[in-house]
C-alpha cells in the first residue's frame, strides 16, 4: 500500500465531500449540523488555495483516503503567522498511518511558508485525535467549556498547538 500525498484537484472534491459529510453526520469532529453540497465544499477549498493555503489529499490505489488543510486562525494582522489545521481520514482507511502522513505534510508546508504556530480545535470527547496530535508534538493549551452544541448535548473544545521550529 503506497500512500501518495499531493495537492487536491477539483476531481477530488466528491471524495472529500463524502469524508466531510460522514463526519458531520456521525461525529463531533465538525460542529456543523447539515451535510454540505458539492458546490459549497468546492468553493471552500478554492478559497483556501486562493489565499495561498494548502489543501492536500492522501491517495491510495486511485482512491482518496483522506485530506488535510489549514487556513487563517483569526482574521487580524497579528495572527498572520498562525494557522488552524484540519485532517480527516475516510472511515475505510483509518489506522493505516494516513492521518500522520497528512499532518506531517501540513507541518512541513507551514514551515516552508514561514508560519510560526499551528492550532487544532478538537472536540474534548475525541481523545483519539488529541493523543494523535500529541504524538506529533502538539500540546494541549486550553479548553473552552460548552462551546458547541450537537447531538443534544454541550461539547467542549480542546485547543492544541504546535510551535514550529525555525526554518532551516
Amino acid at each position: 500500500m503506497t500512500i501518495q500525498i499531493r495537492p487536491y484537484s477539483e476531481a477530488d472534491v466528491p471524495a472529500i465531500l463524502d469524508i466531510i459529510n460522514d463526519n458531520i453526520l456521525h461525529s463531533t469532529s465538525l460542529y456543523d449540523y447539515e451535510p454540505r453540497s458539492l458546490t459549497k465544499q468546492s468553493d471552500l477549498l478554492k478559497e483556501k488555495v486562493a489565499k495561498n493555503f494548502p489543501v492536500i489529499v492522501a491517495e491510495i490505489d486511485g482512491k482518496i483516503a483522506g485530506f488535510g488543510m489549514y487556513g487563517e486562525f483569526r482574521f487580524r494582522d497579528a495572527y498572520r503567522f498562525t494557522v488552524e489545521h484540519s485532517v480527516y481520514v475516510s472511515t475505510n482507511f483509518k489506522g493505516k498511518g494516513i492521518g500522520g502522513k497528512l499532518l506531517q505534510s501540513l507541518i512541513e508546508l507551514a514551515k516552508k511558508q514561514g508560519l510560526h504556530t499551528m492550532i487544532g480545535v478538537i472536540d474534548a470527547e475525541n481523545t483519539e485525535s488529541i493523543l494523535f496530535h500529541e504524538k506529533y508534538g502538539f500540546k494541549k493549551v486550553g479548553i473552552i467549556k460548552e462551546s458547541g452544541f450537537k447531538f443534544n448535548r454541550w461539547l467542549d473544545s480542546v485547543f492544541v498547538q504546535l510551535i514550529l521550529e525555525e526554518n532551516t
